[in-house]
């Protein structure tokens, strides 16, 4: 076996375990409250931090381009409150636009 296949090994037995740490831990019992407002507000952080990096993120370097103005006119969109169908094509156009001129 490579290194690589070890390390996927340890990664893959280290998530199972990090998983199974809270039905084990809990034992069907609720969280506790000062945990629940937590948890239920973590996936939306992960989202939008993943969406940060997505959207600016470069090779070490912060990347200002055609897809700042597709997340704009996604996010007027959704304030104008346009299904989510036309949400995406909103951002796709006026990403195509921009690239498209300069």
């Amino acid at each position: 076996m490579t290194e690589v296949w070890i390390v996927i090994g340890v990664v893959g037995a280290a998530t199972v375990a990090l998983k199974s740490v809270g039905p084990v831990l809990l034992g069907g019992r609720p969280l506790p409250e000062h945990l629940d407002g937590v948890v239920s507000l973590l996936a939306p952080a992960v989202l939008a931090a993943l969406v940060v990096t997505q959207l600016v993120g470069g090779d070490r370097e912060i990347v200002l381009d055609a897809r700042l103005v597709g997340l704009a006119s996604a996010a007027l969109a959704l304030l104008l409150r346009a299904p989510l169908l036309v949400v995406v094509i909103a951002a796709a156009v006026a990403t195509a636009a921009v690239r498209a001129v300069s």
